[in-house]
């Protein structure tokens, strides 16, 4: 059985809707599911995990969250290793720009990103059932 985080932090309850579904999407593949707040992760529990999902939504000008998101990310990136890695988060104004700056981010470091998605507001029905899809990219 595979051993499935997601990871996220959300301010209005976009992204946390999106890494509800995610789970959904994985567990039912058969893995067993961990939600977890970005601010309860870090490097020292990477070795649970066979992949993990990390969310943030756009914040400012088309950037992480840098106060509780960005600082466990930039401790986790590197030690990522070949497990599988899915990239999501909800936005409200402007393009997705911080998902494809963050997805280049990722490949650079040697992330094995499997899939990334981002939902306009809160998750509606398309948004959703790729949140599941994705989610099922995790095991």
């Amino acid at each position: 059985m595979s051993n499935v985080a997601v990871v996220f932090w959300s301010g209005t309850g976009n992204t946390e809707a999106m890494a509800d579904l995610i789970a959904q999407g994985a567990s039912a593949k058969g893995a067993k599911v961990s939600i977890i707040q970005a601010s309860d992760f870090g490097a020292d529990k990477l070795d649970g995990y066979d992949a993990i999902a990390f969310g943030c939504p756009a914040m400012g000008d088309e950037e992480l969250e840098d106060t509780e998101f960005l600082p466990m990310y930039d401790e986790v990136e590197p030690l990522l290793g070949d497990r599988k890695v899915v990239l999501f988060g909800s936005y409200d104004w402007n393009d997705g720009e911080w998902m494809e700056l963050w997805e280049q981010r990722a490949e650079s470091a040697g992330v094995n990103v499997v899939d990334s998605l981002i939902a306009k507001d809160y998750p509606d029905d398309e948004a959703s059932a790729e949140c599941m899809r994705v989610g099922a990219l995790l095991v």
